[in-house]
């Protein structure tokens, strides 16, 4: 589950240039607590979660930024055939089962789908691969 600053979607920064620097915390079930073994090694992670406060499906829509409507698949709209979420977030450190994080951009108590390390398109000098510069360097 994320905690988050965010009560209401109005709060969530929204548009071109928005930025997402709110910290927060996604909590991870403890019989999960293994999985995040070397975690602690990456710099960003891709959180997958659920639009869960998000009804119905529009394929068609207008962003509040914008007056021509678009495919729900070339926005970020919540109102998906399948509500799922991705953001991209710095890991910021780990304490047992709960993961400190800076960028969430979803509702306090939003649950998780799932958490993987970010691996493209973050400049070598931000980016750290935990494990993964070890095994490559063997």
């Amino acid at each position: 589950m994320a905690r988050t600053p965010y009560a209401k979607t109005a709060q969530v920064p929204k548009g071109p240039g928005a930025r997402h620097d709110a910290e927060g915390v996604l909590e991870i079930l403890p019989q999960f607590e293994l999985g995040l073994t070397d975690i602690e090694g990456f710099s960003h992670l891709y959180v997958l979660w659920v639009f869960d406060r998000a009804s119905g499906c529009e394929l068609l829509g207008t962003p509040p930024i914008d007056t021509r409507p678009h495919g729900v698949f070339a926005t970020r709209s919540p109102r998906r055939p399948n509500p799922i979420g991705l953001t991209v977030v710095t890991l910021l450190g780990r304490h047992g089962c709960r993961l400190s994080v800076r960028g969430v951009d979803m509702l306090d108590g939003t649950p998780i789908l799932d958490i993987k390390p970010y691996l493209s398109s973050i400049p070598t000098e931000a980016l750290r691969r935990g494990w993964l510069d070890d095994v490559e360097a063997s």
